[in-house]
């Protein structure tokens, strides 16, 4: 599913039109995004938590030549599914 079907979903569920739903699922994204660039961790209860792991520093491998090389600390964006929907899944 695309965000485009989630827009069309919405705006046919709600009779908003397409615009506007598109104008208010873009600014949810965009709003996501800045929370996480920020270090921030957002939760929507019965839903989830989006946050942002840190990765140390490490050394690694080159598989094909053997030699060894550090990767750089970076930080990743994570989503931990509530219990809640987990348990609608299964």
């Amino acid at each position: 599913m695309t965000k485009a079907d989630i827009i069309e979903l919405i705006a046919e569920k709600t009779g908003f039109t397409i615009k506007d739903i598109k104008v208010v699922v873009e600014g949810f994204i965009d709003e996501v995004k800045e929370a996480l660039t920020e270090d921030k961790h957002i939760e929507i209860r019965g839903f989830g938590t989006f946050k942002v792991k840190k990765h140390k520093a490490r050394k690694a491998r080159n598989p094909r030549t053997n030699q060894e090389v550090m990767v750089p600390e970076r930080r990743k964006a994570f989503f931990k599914v509530s219990k809640e929907m987990n348990k609608s899944l299964n």
